[in-house]
């Protein structure tokens, strides 16, 4: 249920969105500490093992390592040429030709400031992209404090705002609290509420709930409730995790295993006993560090077949990508070729 609300919905016939984005720029991390001298006693309770559960994360991201295994396939061409101005600033251009999804050129830029919590992330996070008919998505993501986070996400189509959302996450020692609101409008009385919650009961076993609350004039009775629980279990090498909503007989459960330093694999089951519907995807994911190459693919129960290729070209600072889906029940192929520049 926690993907209820992700705006970057996949592209038409079923095909996701592409993942040719590059990464943002990150801010020059501080040297790390000196690490302890054989035999110096602990200052701190942080310097001894830990005995409790670590933050459990965001229940948003409570399937995400299997996620990132799938391949997120594109269709037709795209040239992406990506320039970092500083270590702060990046701008890109992106130009695509596609049968089944929007093409065309795109400005996008990306900015990250300088307050940091950690060496790996820096605060504020502005990301946004922008075609000439002024359609604009933008996401900005700020941490407040240790605790507080905030991201706010938007789109503007053709001079209209389609998707506002707001997030606002707590992180305590051994959980997340989440509160998101979805396009509100007061005019029309309509909107979207999503609370989360995720416990850290054990090392590795997490625990939480989801409560989403719909109300507006296109909702049957004028509103919709949707309660949902979820767990996620923790080993080495791999991770279960499911949520499970009884109001709606919907079950969402995905396991990841890292077999080796080179393969990855995912199972993602998605049930419906109310439409009486389920889709079960296995992925996998091959990294060749020698090769420079990154390989992913997919199957599912739908018998739609997808599988991408990225290919760093070194000592050039291009990456070639090549994308493939078919849907053999429809008879549907589609292809497509990407390089980014820089």
């Amino acid at each position: 249920m926690g993907n209820r609300m992700n705006v970057l919905a996949a592209g038409p016939g079923g095909v996701p969105s592409p993942s040719l984005v590059p990464p943002p720029p990150q801010p020059v991390p501080p040297s790390p500490p000196s690490p302890p001298k054989p035999g110096d006693s602990p200052t701190s309770v942080l310097a001894e093992p830990s005995k409790f559960a670590d933050n459990p994360g965001t229940f948003e991201d409570l399937h995400k390592k299997c996620k990132d295994v799938f391949p997120q396939v594109f269709e037709g061409g795209k040239l992406i040429i990506s320039k970092a101005l500083s270590s702060h600033f990046q701008i890109s251009h992106t130009l695509s030709m596609s049968t089944f999804q929007p093409s065309g050129y795109r400005f996008g830029a990306t900015y990250v400031g300088s307050k940091q919590f950690s060496p790996q992330e820096g605060f504020p996070i502005l990301v946004g992209d922008l075609d000439p008919s002024g359609n604009l998505n933008a996401n900005m993501v700020h941490q407040f404090t240790e605790n507080i986070r905030s991201k706010f996400v938007t789109q503007i189509q053709d001079g209209k705002w389609m998707v506002s959302q707001l997030t606002t996450d707590y992180k305590g020692t051994d959980f997340t609290g989440s509160l998101t609101i979805g396009n509100p409008d007061i005019v029309k009385e309509s909107g979207i509420l999503v609370a989360h919650y995720l416990q850290s009961v054990r090392p590795n076993l997490a625990l939480g709930a989801e409560l989403l609350y719909q109300y507006g004039q296109q909702i049957p009775g004028g509103e919709l409730a949707v309660f949902s629980l979820a767990g996620r279990l923790s080993g080495d090498d791999w991770q279960f995790s499911t949520n499970i909503s009884p109001s709606v007989g919907g079950l969402h459960a995905c396991y990841y295993h890292k077999i080796n330093n080179e393969m990855q694999v995912g199972v993602e089951l998605e049930t419906s006993l109310r439409m009486q519907e389920s889709l079960a995807t296995v992925g996998y994911q091959i990294d060749l560090p020698s090769a420079n190459l990154v390989f992913r693919g997919q199957v599912d129960t739908n018998w739609c077949i997808s599988a991408m290729l990225e290919k760093k070209l070194q000592p050039l600072p291009f990456t070639l990508a090549l994308s493939a889906y078919a849907n053999q029940v429809k008879s549907q192929f589609r292809f497509g070729i990407g390089l980014i520049v820089g």
